[in-house]
């Protein structure tokens, strides 16, 4: 059985940085797309940024330039690191992978950013 477990979410200051990690387990990583998600209070979930098993990534307009997504196969994981953070980024974090019609969901970790 594939889990995603999500870890590294909290609360933070306007303009701080926050690193999100996400482990996989119970499948080969490196065959998965993998990817960011988000919900905010009262909105529907967005993808954040995303990472192809060839590392190729796509991010959403409003982070370019303040996120980056990275993946380490060997470690089974991937991290989401948040620059420049505003209050608008405030949001439940989700981990998913993808492979053909497979598609998983971390638990979710909760990102507040606020002074």
């Amino acid at each position: 059985q594939v889990q995603l477990v999500e870890s590294g979410g909290g609360l933070v200051q306007p303009g701080g940085s926050l690193r999100l990690s996400c482990a996989i387990s119970g499948s080969i990583f490196s065959n998965y797309a993998m990817g960011w998600y988000r919900q905010g209070p009262g909105k529907q979930r967005e993808l954040v940024a995303g990472i192809s098993s060839s590392s190729t990534t796509e991010y959403a307009d409003s982070v370019k330039g303040r996120f980056t997504i990275s993946r380490d196969n060997a470690k089974n994981s991937m991290t989401l690191q948040m620059n420049s953070l505003k209050p608008e980024d405030t949001a439940v974090y989700y981990c998913n992978a993808k492979k053909g019609i497979l598609n998983y969901w971390g638990q979710g970790t909760q990102v507040t950013v606020s002074s």
